[in-house]
């Protein structure tokens, strides 16, 4: 790559994040105002939350009498007179119920009630005075209205109230005694202009009047206001108000705390709500259970046990006149039984609440997850980006459930989410649409660097082939006293290691091996160096014994070494004639000298010292040694007995041994170690440079 390279992909990169950070600031504003509340995703993902874990219901506070398709079939068909109405609620008040929540609205009078048929009807004088002595409907149900603790419903209306609005009275307590903070709450309340409420002469038997109207704009009925605002009063939920009459208590508490309504008090029941008084119903499954038959009831087929001190709900629910209503769970439910399940929710206290902070808390889950992918997309390989995205969207929507399911809390996990997969898919546009930008030039560096690599593998394998012609070939030696073999094998292009024979004269055989510190062109180009320096020394002085030799091309080689290298070498001088050797090491591995007649195997000692260039103007002293007909001396550098395997063990001195000493000759000698390295090395890579140097004196007697 160019030298400017490195700085062009951090400039890519910052450009990158700072898109990146610019989206992810813009979003999580978005989400931590609020403003996604109005948008679909959240809503149907917290339906979700229900479809996925709904509410168990182990047992039920609250039975529904139910004026169904079958009472109707039997009893005639609806209204019914209302005297068949207070016969059904004597009935149930005879079982001793908490609360009987009348969810039928009776604005008008009975038209069956005889003072309302009378006026209606052509009627000779005697049937005018019995219908006359007949006591009115609506008065009996009236009565029995009165003798229990019954609760009419009003429901909101369009328009202003016909008839006086009648509620409990409802106290305002703000946590902080503030009237301000109280005022606001208050006007925060879900609003109607009025109500619709049953006769004054019903109303007024009634122990308690409750308000059944919800907001309801996308078809599913979600949350049902707690407390309403009716035309400046403030009306409680059916639910609230049973509760109320269930407790006996006079009147109602609303608690507000910075301009938002908290929950509803009704005795020492505290029920929560969201900022505008409406609560969140957790739903359960359509449950048959929770029913019973108007005409079982009046037939007395029903278990007064069913009634006694629990909630009970009246409500027509027969085909064409029942109010069916879709819930989050995916099912049509009566009206009645959505009351019902609120009545359950506020009995376990299992209330759905979305927090009034969660926008705060879904926008900085947002910036923690989409501030890592922003550090991450630039950085990292795309397919790991992307199990980094899928993984920010796997926490988030199990945060969400989690929170849900543990602490019955509406976390948005859908819109976060939505946002980290808008982000990181803007975020890897960015860097694809910056590296199809960029993909040229890096192609054109891309070429340069193949050129270059070209013409350094050219150089390299020249220098290679220099390395191996600048060594002796060992049929070059055509002296029938002494067979000589070498290999050398670099563990890059070009070795450290070098050998070097030639005869001083008729009858003297000068060889050496050595070992350059490191390996590559470094050391190779040092061993060329330390190999013609060591030659002029021996050529220099052809009679002094190797120590001297050695000392010589010690101060030689060091002269010329400013990186410090240092080299280990072992020489010798073998006279043809006789067998005898002179040698030296200066820190080489001790050969190893093989007598096949006795398949004997002995290591070289004496004659040492320090590695060339390691001590300057060391004295070096010679060894001898006598080698009889067939002898083979083998000389190893450290590349072989420090090669590895794939599980790092070394091969070592003691596995060379029993190899050499089945050597006949110096070629076997070479061949049989390096085969035995090889098969020991298997697939790992060299470590070292690895050569081997041997030869055999076959006598004198071989030459006449």
């Amino acid at each position: 790559m160019t030298a400017g390279a490195p700085e062009d992909v951090g400039l890519r990169t910052t450009r990158v994040r700072m898109t990146g950070v610019a989206i992810l600031v813009a979003f999580a504003i978005v989400l931590a105002m609020g403003w996604t509340a109005r948008l679909p995703l959240q809503t149907e993902w917290f339906d979700a939350y229900q479809v996925i874990s709904p509410r168990r219901v182990d047992a039920s506070p609250v039975t529904i009498v139910e004026i169904d398709d079958g009472s109707l079939a039997t009893l005639g068909r609806w209204p019914w007179p209302r005297t068949r109405l207070a016969q059904l609620i004597h009935t149930i008040s005879g079982a001793g119920p908490a609360a009987i929540g009348v969810d039928i609205v009776m604005p008008e009078p009975d038209p069956l009630s005889p003072d309302t048929l009378l006026p209606r009807i052509d009627a000779d004088a005697a049937l005018s005075d019995r219908l006359g002595e007949l006591p009115s409907t609506d008065k009996e149900l009236a009565s029995a209205l009165a003798t229990a603790p019954t609760v009419l419903i009003t429901a909101g209306s369009p328009g202003p109230s016909v008839n006086p609005l009648r509620v409990a009275p409802f106290v305002v307590r703000d946590a902080h005694a503030s009237a301000e903070s109280a005022a606001r709450a208050v006007s925060r309340l879900i609003a109607f202009p009025g109500a619709m409420a049953s006769l004054p002469l019903l109303e007024d038997a009634a122990s308690g009047w409750g308000f059944v109207s919800a907001d309801d704009p996308r078809g599913v009925l979600r949350r049902v206001p707690l407390v309403a605002n009716v035309n400046g009063t403030l009306a409680p939920a059916l639910a609230v108000e049973m509760w109320r009459v269930a407790l006996r208590v006079p009147a109602l508490r609303l608690a507000t705390a910075g301009g938002e309504v908290k929950g509803v008090t009704v005795g020492n029941r505290f029920f929560p709500t969201e900022s505008d008084g409406a609560a969140r119903i957790w739903f359960s499954h359509h449950d048959p259970g929770r029913f019973v038959s108007a005409l079982d009831v009046l037939e007395g087929r029903v278990d007064p046990g069913r009634f006694a001190h629990r909630f009970v709900l009246i409500s027509v629910t027969a085909a064409a006149l029942g109010d069916y209503l879709w819930t989050p769970v995916g099912e049509k439910m009566a009206g009645s039984e959505i009351h019902a399940q609120l009545l359950e929710n506020m009995y376990d206290g299992t209330l759905l609440q979305r927090p009034s902070w969660a926008p705060l808390a879904e926008a900085a889950g947002f910036l923690v997850l989409g501030g890592l992918l922003v550090w991450a997309v630039p950085r990292w390989p795309m397919r790991y980006t992307s199990l980094l995205a899928l993984g920010c969207v796997v926490v988030a929507l199990a945060v969400g459930l989690g929170v849900f399911k543990g602490e019955r809390l509406l976390f948005d996990a859908a819109t976060p989410v939505a946002g980290l997969l808008l982000l990181s898919g803007a975020l890897l546009a960015l860097t694809l649409a910056d590296a199809t930008r960029n993909r040229k030039a890096l192609e054109q560096v891309l070429q340069r660097q193949r050129e270059e690599a070209a013409r350094v593998a050219g150089e390299l394998q020249a220098a290679q082939r220099i390395q191996r012609e600048m060594l002796p070939l060992p049929e070059r030696l055509r002296d029938p006293r002494v067979e000589i073999a070498a290999s050398m094998e670099p563990a890059q292009e070009v070795g450290g290691d070098l050998y070097d024979f030639y005869m001083l004269d008729d009858h003297r055989l000068f060889f050496m091996l050595g070992d350059v510190s490191g390996k590559g062109l470094s050391a190779a180009m040092f061993m060329a160096v330390s190999k013609a320096l060591y030659r002029s020394a021996a050529l220099r002085s052809l009679d002094v014994d190797v120590g001297t030799l050695m000392s010589a091309a010690n101060r030689e080689v060091a002269r010329d070494n400013p990186s410090s290298l240092f080299v280990t070498v072992f020489a010798g001088v073998l006279d043809l004639a006789s067998g005898e050797l002179d040698y030296c090491s200066a820190g080489q591995e001790s050969p190893y000298l093989i007598r096949p007649a006795t398949r004997d195997l002995q290591r070289l000692a004496g004659g040492g010292g320090p590695p060339l260039c390691a001590v300057d103007d060391y004295a070096y002293a010679s060894a001898q040694a006598s080698l009889a007909s067939g002898d083979v001396l083998c000389i190893v550098s450290d590349g072989v007995t420090e090669a590895q395997n794939a599980a790092q063990e070394l091969y070592g001195s003691e596995r060379a041994a029993p190899v050499l000493a089945a050597a006949d000759s110096a070629r076997e000698a070479v061949e049989l170690l390096r085969a035995d390295v090889r098969a020991f090395a298997g697939d790992a890579d060299p470590a070292d440079d690895m050569t081997v140097l041997a030869l055999c004196w076959r006598g004198q007697s071989v030459a006449e």
